[in-house]
């Protein structure tokens, strides 16, 4: 199977889901504040999960994602609403990010390697406008990819650091076994967040 048919599979999978919880979650917060729609950020963002239902509630999306077949299903799907959405085709970690109001990282920020993970979130908190919040999941250390080379996890107080100086308004953690989109069994150690910025 070649690279395009593998990751085209995978995003038919991952990607029809219904908004992450935790983008759902911050949205409610924005809209119990009467705040109107801004500037958004999806990182790794694939087929547009979460970018979509942002554009149809009237968000600007910078929809980030390193896979071009990605960001062009994405393109296509959006087309009545994508006067709203810049597709950027980067690595997360070469990305420097405009100021917005909303961040999100789905399943994404722990494929940033160790080494480069401290520079990609001082930019991301740098990017965060007053008010803004950011909706995102790490890797625990109890992962069973924790330990392979590339993938970042995080302690509770390692969590605690990064989170410091905003308003956490949900913190869970989750261990579970579930099968991937890839259709692959693992055992998930995950913190689900959602934060503010002052």
């Amino acid at each position: 199977m070649s690279g395009e048919s593998r990751f085209s599979a995978y995003d038919r999978i991952a990607g029809a889901g219904a908004p992450r919880s935790t983008v759902l979650l911050a949205l409610e917060k924005f809209e119990a504040e009467r705040r109107a729609p801004g500037l958004a950020i999806d990182l790794g963002c694939g087929i547009g999960r979460d970018t979509l239902p942002l554009l149809e509630r009237g968000w600007r999306v910078v929809a980030l994602d390193q896979r071009a077949e990605a960001l062009a299903t994405l393109a296509e799907r959006a087309a009545p609403a994508s006067s709203g959405l810049l597709l950027w085709a980067q690595r997360i970690e070469e990305a420097r990010l405009p100021p917005a109001d909303f961040v999100i990282a789905s399943f994404s920020l722990f494929l940033v390697p160790p080494e480069r993970f401290s520079k990609v979130w001082a930019g991301i908190r740098s990017a965060l406008k007053p008010g803004g919040r950011l909706a995102l999941q790490l890797l625990g250390p109890r992962d069973e990819w924790a330990g392979r080379t590339g993938i970042t996890v995080h302690r509770a107080e390692e969590v605690d650091a990064l989170l410091a100086g905003l308003e956490v308004e949900w913190r869970q953690e989750e261990e579970s076994v579930a099968v991937t989109p890839r259709g692959v069994g693992k055992r998930w150690h995950l913190w689900h967040l959602v934060a503010r910025s002052a």
